[in-house]
């Protein structure tokens, strides 16, 4: 059985395609058949590099299979096939737009170590940052791709970046206070690694000053200012480098909102504007990205790299959802509940998760979250107007859910979870079924559903009793979650149960497939 699901790619309402797809769009171009070589760069032999014209030709037409082999569960003699398809095409011209678009983000960058502002069409060499590295990897860990060049070029090296949420429904930035807190810390340096510089030094623009995403934003030890001498102070263009280079930020104006957010949050204050940047943008007036705007820490700023802070304040952005149903309470689901439900503590706490190498565990369950929502809102559309149009949306979220299966659940998978043989059968028999006429994939939506909300109730059982302490006890993380009262957390009542989950050009097609085959 085959099923073909196809979309526009998602836009936000500034006109740039949603992060998700953006950063699949990307991997999906460096493991296709662009080819990563040596190139001749100012007499200097660069390794994985690619050329502007191989990137749009390849990006004309992309294809991405990821396929699973698993025993039948109804005949373990027999082996069945789920592959899952991805393609995206586009004319020449936004070929050119998107790959502006990974340089504006980041994602690849000049191989002749000079900034490069535009994407050229013809004869430049690019290589990808180490964010860029640190996108592929992450989907390549996502998706089980081992290609040897993909594995070459991530040994170059893998920048810590700091991963953002992002509002589902609008793609925005979360950055309530205690989120923007947690970058703070990151982006001052908290464990000593700085560049401080002199004046000149710290002004210098570099290539890879921020590659390892740990170090913090350059700063001048001494300034003069206005005939006074400041200490440890930065500049704006320093700020949203840092903001641009080590998070998951995807365009210059999101390091911009961020920095103004440090403003507003009073952890730095300019020491000097730019009046030149602020005559042509007088609405920039908590933040000014250049050279001559010159910012420092403020004293609250300085209490929070300290350790200091509103204890057990709470997330103001969109977050896992209140507990439901089907878990016995104690004090660490408690904590738990706690956690997916404040952003700032999601961020932390899927660090830690990535360090002790078990990140899966929670971007299957927010993943799920996200799913069960999006489902709902499929069927009732196609039950209330069942025309072509909320069809597609139903297959769309069919194929949502082979994705999820195939990356988490799937006997072999790459990010495979550890739940129960039963539940993993079940699944396993539910996902093999063929899909059948548009109708009866209602049915088998609403059977995966609950069968996703098992595994995710399993996730979060263990997540609550491995994750949570280790996390707690992580010296690493003491200064943040002192702000946090966790024995108050786990004394106080609540409701039994986990948490249920936290005019431009046109844009290219972007269709999925999912397939059952012997």
């Amino acid at each position: 059985m085959h099923q073909t699901s196809s979309r526009l790619l998602r836009m936000t309402d500034d006109e740039r395609p949603f992060t998700r797809d953006f950063k699949d769009l990307f991997s999906t171009l460096i493991v296709s058949l662009l080819p990563l070589s040596a190139h001749r760069v100012r007499l200097t032999r660069v390794e994985h590099t690619f050329l502007s014209e191989d990137a749009i030709n390849n990006l004309g037409s992309l294809k991405f299979s990821q396929s699973n082999r698993m025993p039948d569960p109804k005949d373990p003699s027999r082996i069945v096939t789920t592959t899952t398809t991805t393609t995206f095409s586009m004319a020449k011209d936004m070929a050119r737009n998107i790959c502006q678009r990974f340089l504006d983000a980041r994602f690849i960058e000049s191989a002749d170590g000079k900034k490069q502002s535009t994407y050229t069409m013809k004869g430049s060499v690019w290589q990808l940052t180490s964010k860029g590295v640190c996108i592929l990897d992450r989907f390549c860990s996502r998706n089980g791709i081992q290609q040897r060049q993909i594995g070459d070029l991530i040994a170059t090296g893998v920048s810590n970046l700091v991963i953002l949420e992002r509002e589902t429904a609008l793609d925005k930035l979360v950055m309530d206070r205690g989120t923007m807190e947690v970058v703070f810390r990151r982006f001052i340096g908290t464990s000593g690694m700085n560049i401080k510089n002199n004046v000149n030094a710290a002004d210098n623009e570099s290539l890879s000053d921020y590659k390892d995403g740990l170090t913090g934003v350059k700063m001048a030890s001494e300034r003069k200012v206005a005939g006074k001498t400041y200490k440890d102070t930065f500049t704006g263009r320093a700020c949203s480098d840092w903001l641009m280079d080590c998070c998951t930020t995807v365009a210059r104006v999101e390091s911009y909102e961020m920095a103004a957010a440090f403003v507003e949050y009073e952890l730095m204050e300019a020491i000097q504007q730019d009046r030149v940047y602020m005559a042509s943008s007088p609405s920039a007036a908590h933040f000014q990205p250049t050279k001559n705007a010159i910012y420092q820490m403020t004293a609250k700023g300085r209490e929070i790299i300290n350790g200091g802070g509103t204890r057990g304040r709470t997330s103001e952005s969109e977050g896992v959802q209140p507990a439901r149903g089907g878990i016995a309470r104690d004090s660490n689901t408690q904590r738990l509940d706690k956690i997916l439900t404040d952003a700032a503590l999601r961020l932390l706490f899927r660090e830690n998760l990535r360090e002790t190498h078990c990140e899966e565990n929670l971007s299957f369950y927010l993943d799920v979250d996200e799913f069960v929502r999006g489902c709902r809102h499929a069927i009732r559309s196609a039950q209330k107007n069942p025309n072509a149009t909320s069809m597609d949306g139903i297959k769309e979220i069919m194929a949502q859910a082979y994705g999820i299966y195939n990356a988490f659940l799937a006997p072999g998978s790459p990010c495979e979870l550890n739940i129960d043989h039963q539940l993993r059968n079940n699944l396993a028999t539910r996902m093999t079924k063929a899909v059948g006429q548009d109708v009866a994939m209602i049915d088998t939506l609403h059977e995966v559903t609950a069968l996703f909300e098992d595994a995710q109730n399993a996730v979060f059982k263990l997540m609550a009793s491995d994750s949570v302490p280790k996390f707690l006890r992580n010296a690493k993380y003491e200064q943040t979650l002192k702000n946090y009262d966790f024995d108050a957390i786990a004394a106080a009542p609540g409701p039994p149960g986990a948490p249920g989950a936290p005019g431009a050009p046109r844009m290219p097609e972007r269709s999925q497939s999912r397939s059952n085959r012997k």
